[in-house]
């Protein structure tokens, strides 16, 4: 497989998710592949092309 492959998310799911703690909208940061919640101060992390979008496995953002 691929680097792009691996890395390619689709769009339309990305715009169906939400953060699991407020529910708010979630910015796509491709380059550190990441799901970024800024109200929840939380980046749920891409692995293999899957949104893993629990808290306990998000990476705290800082201020």
């Amino acid at each position: 497989m691929s680097e792009t492959s691996e890395r390619t998310v689709d769009r339309k799911l990305l715009e169906l998710l939400v953060c699991p703690v407020t529910k708010s909208t979630l910015e796509y940061d491709a380059e550190a592949q990441e799901l970024i919640s800024r109200s929840a101060k939380l980046a749920y992390p891409i692995r293999n092309g899957i949104p893993i979008m629990l808290p306990d496995e998000a990476r705290a953002l800082e201020d």
